[in-house]
């Protein structure tokens, strides 16, 4: 088997709301063989990987899998399901997949199979590939091994246990998020200006200096106590006589623990003897030059969390204990112990493993114990003088215990510290009585808690601290801005600007993507064709946009899926046929499946051409809860009229003026004419483009005063919108620079020229080479119907040789039965601008199709013609050399 094509879809996509890898699969000499084919192969995968036997599959039921198995499936269906097996078995659990053949390629499959960690499902595909080859031909597959690697890539990419419990809570809150790098626990909560970063339980809120503070526990002390929070006496040391010295004058047990280390490293309880400070502070001095020597505090130890101003859980820590039985070593009932499920190492499990290292073997020492004891049955035996769960310790939730006293004296401190999330380490003998009236303090504050032990305890009342984080953070907020994603298969770069234009105007910094690049409150920071997932993400993860509109092109659909979970309003323009035969995608319906993904994620509202049956169909397909727009240029469309008719709201164009309509009340915009974009109203693509904007302006609250300003002040020119309708004069003759390419764009433009035109309309038109045959034979057709003369020329042959792009398109301008003398053809762009011109006269239009840049116009015309080449450069910003 060969992977021809692999991609992770990382949002929404094609296949699924979800993340997935799509494969394209060659079985190659496996093609044609089913699993019932080979003699023990359904036997020895199921022995190999049990777990299969619990897949569903097609029947819907337990086994039904296995099912398909005996009776004969296609092996790239078992490699699916085979992967979605092994994440399982790695720990990180999947269990949506689909596999279906290739039109026109035997033996050629996509695997399509959902993932929660993309580099587990990546290696998991290759292993199952693997097993499968393997087994089919009869041999036995070692798993172990891979299996164990698997599990390790799962494990180095692994969200912490902590915050994964408060993305889980902001997933519940419908708080979009992202991982910032691929392995680091360091997360953007919200998009835009409304986004929070998180690492672990710290937020972006904490301050810099809060957490040096929080890292500097004699700092700490000092703060609190001048806050009236109860602390333990104690001095800072940098030496064994100073500690031995500091712990006379405390005159009774101390502890002893670094400065600025965190989770128990280095902390030594109950010291009474100079012998006993002396080694707790060669074990501080491992973690810290400085160490703190403090009055030891009777008690037991608590860690409360504080989020904003509350107190969401309290926990009473034990320290690691195991219990002997009379026969079995101290060493053993460890490992026994580490041997729980729920132990496992670092913070990757709601426990963590129990250490045998030096501060155990000196807390069993001052029991009179070594590792290879065996303690009498029944007898506990505690492993550490700390009780912090990343050392192996335990938790009992005592929330509902804590006085209220006690709540605002650690809200109090958090506070006095600067933190916005804290665990306050507290000491008393009893938590449900007032601090000050048993001795008790607070010893500790740490400005990144663990809330494994709250929402995990061994024993009381679990506590969702990752949604009390999340709440302190954003409160009633979702964390997002609004999104206005827009698709369709021409004036989505248009469509876009428009909109973001009037967003603008009226007082909101704007995050857009478009085929021409990206840009951030009117300035662009990237150029390109950024319309795919890479480009969203950046808007949305830039903290200075309040607005998203983004361009949502098909490519970057089927590469990477959607950067966003859902949008507020989705705008669908148009269906037509391109880019067919590509991605898999081979009819004008699959596209507009393609580009229905972007429907399908909007929340709030979707805007349709009610002019376009392929975006009336999709319109009943949405859910109830999704409003529907309509739009169209006819007044008296049918499914327009419906729409209002039944209290739908919508916009059209009416007696050349722009109109919305919510059902009952219609609404002038403006006037066409006085819009700058449709060129004296002559653009009707423009029109469309600027009623779908209008919709979609609607729907996400803008007034009809707001609409109409942006939209009668938005131009379309080579500094704002290059290559669309852009329109220059060379002595006389009007030239408009267009990014048209498809046919029904090229039908646009012939129909806007013929309204500019005070004589003939003459067009120098192209199409990419990897286009279909048919495809750019109907570009020929439709420009020498629209135009009077055409000029063809090759821009990106993308794998054809040079001239066939050119004879196809003639071709299919011959079929138009235009005489053969107003048919041209030239090669290069720059001689088929200098030809097409020299077709015209004053008066004429010429339109000029260019899928690179204003440049090339500019450079065709620097020797013939130097002072249109200026004017033209001028125009649009650019710079002659």
């Amino acid at each position: 088997m060969n992977i021809l094509d692999q991609r992770v879809l990382r949002g929404p996509n094609l296949y699924a709301a979800r993340p997935c890898l799509l494969t394209v699969l060659d079985l190659e000499t496996l093609h044609g063989v089913a699993s019932s084919d080979v003699p023990g192969f359904t036997d020895a995968l199921l022995a190999l990987v049990p777990g299969l036997h619990a897949h569903r599959c097609s029947p819907g039921h337990q086994g039904g899998f296995a099912e398909r198995l005996r009776d004969g499936t296609y092996m790239g269906h078992v490699v699916e399901h085979l992967t979605l097996e092994l994440q399982c078995l790695a720990g990180t659990p999947a269990g949506f997949g689909r596999t279906r053949r290739v039109r026109g390629q035997p033996g050629v499959y996509r695997v399509v199979c959902a993932y929660r960690v993309e580099a587990v499902v990546v290696e998991a595909f290759d292993l199952a590939l693997a097993i499968v080859v393997a087994l089919a031909r009869g041999e036995a597959f070692a798993l172990d091994e891979p299996l164990a690697a698997l599990r390790l890539t799962a494990e180095r990419n692994a969200i912490g246990t902590s915050t994964a419990a408060v993305l889980k809570a902001a997933r519940g809150r419908r708080i979009p998020y992202f991982r910032v790098s691929d392995n680091a626990n360091l997360f953007q909560l919200g998009w835009g200006s409304r986004q929070k970063r998180l690492q672990a339980t710290m937020t972006g809120d904490a301050s810099n200096i809060a957490c040096r503070i929080a890292s500097d526990k004699q700092l700490t002390k000092a703060l609190l106590k001048e806050a009236g929070v109860p602390v333990p006496g104690g001095s800072v040391v940098t030496s064994t006589d100073e500690a031995q010295r500091a712990a006379r004058r405390l005159r009774g047990i101390v502890t002893v623990k670094p400065l600025d280390a965190n989770q128990g490293k280095g902390v030594t309880t109950q010291c009474t003897t100079p012998k006993q400070v002396a080694a707790a502070f060669d074990a501080a001095r491992k973690f810290s030059r400085s160490v703190i020597v403090e009055r030891f505090i009777e008690g037991n130890d608590y860690r409360v969390l504080v989020t904003g101003d509350t107190v969401a859980a309290a926990s009473l820590r034990r320290p690691p204990t195991v219990v002997g039985d009379g026969r079995h070593t101290i060493r053993e009932l460890v490992a026994a112990e580490n041997r729980n499920p729920a132990r496992g190492q670092g913070h990757t499990n709601i426990l963590t493993q129990i250490p045998l290292d030096e501060h155990a073997l000196q807390a069993l020492e001052k029991r009179g114990y070594g590792l290879d004891s065996v303690p009498p049955a029944g007898v506990p035996v505690t492993l550490r003088g700390n009780a912090n769960l990343s050392t192996g310790g335990t938790a009992e939730d005592v929330t509902d215990l804590l006085p209220d006293e006690t709540r605002a004296i650690c809200v109090r401190a958090a506070q006095k510290i600067g933190l916005d999330v804290a665990g306050i380490d507290l000491v008393c003998r009893d938590i449900a009585r007032p601090l000050a009236d048993q001795g008790g303090a607070i010893i500790e504050v740490n400005a990144a808690p663990g809330i494994r032990m709250h929402q995990y305890p061994a024993a009381g009342t679990p506590r969702d601290a990752g949604d009390a984080i999340v709440e302190a953070m954003y409160g009633d907020d979702d964390g997002r801005i609004p999104v206005i994603a827009v698709t369709g298969t021409n004036g989505k770069t248009t469509t876009t600007l428009m909109a973001a234009h009037c967003v603008r105007m009226a007082g909101l910094r704007t995050g857009v993507t478009t085929t021409e690049g990206i840009y951030v409150d009117g300035r662009q920071i990237a150029s390109g064709d950024c319309s795919g997932y890479w480009s969203a993400r950046t808007v949305l993860t830039d903290p200075t946009v309040d607005f998203a509109i983004l361009e949502t092109a098909r490519g970057g659909i089927l590469k990477r899926g959607l950067a966003f979970d859902r949008c507020d309003v989705a705008v669908m323009l148009n269906i037509s046929a391109d880019h067919l035969g590509l991605d898999g995608v081979d009819t004008v319906e699959e596209l507009a499946r393609v580009k229905g993904v972007v429907a399908g994620a909007a929340s709030r509202c979707v805007v349709l051409n009610a002019e376009d049956r392929h975006c009336v169909r999709l319109g009943g397909r949405l859910k109830d809860t999704v409003e529907v727009l309509y739009f169209a240029l006819d007044p008296d469309n049918p499914v327009l009229l419906k729409h209002l008719h039944n209290g739908g709201r919508g916009a059209y164009l009416q007696d050349s003026q722009l109109v919305v309509a919510d059902g009952t009340r219609h609404q002038v915009l403006l006037r066409a004419a006085d819009m700058p974009s449709t060129l004296g109203g002559h653009a009707r693509y423009n029109i469309a483009n600027g009623l779908a904007a209008a919709a979609a302006l609607l729907a996400t609250g803008f007034t009809v005063e707001q609409i109409a300003a942006g939209l009668a002040s938005f131009v379309s020119d080579g500094r704002t919108n290059p290559l669309r309708s852009n329109v220059f004069d060379v002595r006389g003759i009007t030239v408009v620079v267009d990014y048209a390419h498809n046919p029904a764009a090229y039908n646009a433009m012939s129909g806007m020229a013929r309204g500019l035109s005070k004589g003939r309309v003459v067009g120098v038109i192209t199409a990419p080479g990897d286009r279909r045959d048919q495809d750019l034979e109907a570009v020929g057709e439709t420009c020498a119907r629209g135009f009077d003369e055409i000029v063809v020329y090759e821009a990106g042959n993308r794998g054809r040789p040079t001239g066939e792009c050119a004879q196809l398109m003639l071709a299919g301008a011959q079929r138009s039965g235009k005489p053969r003398d107003v048919l041209h053809s030239r090669l290069a762009g720059q001689e088929a601008l200098r030809h097409g011109l020299s077709l015209c006269k004053p008066g004429d239009v010429m339109v000029f199709a260019c899928g690179s840049s204003l440049n090339e116009v500019v450079e065709a015309l620097r020797d013939s013609d130097p002072a249109s080449a200026r004017q033209i450069a001028a125009q649009a910003a650019l710079v002659m050399v």
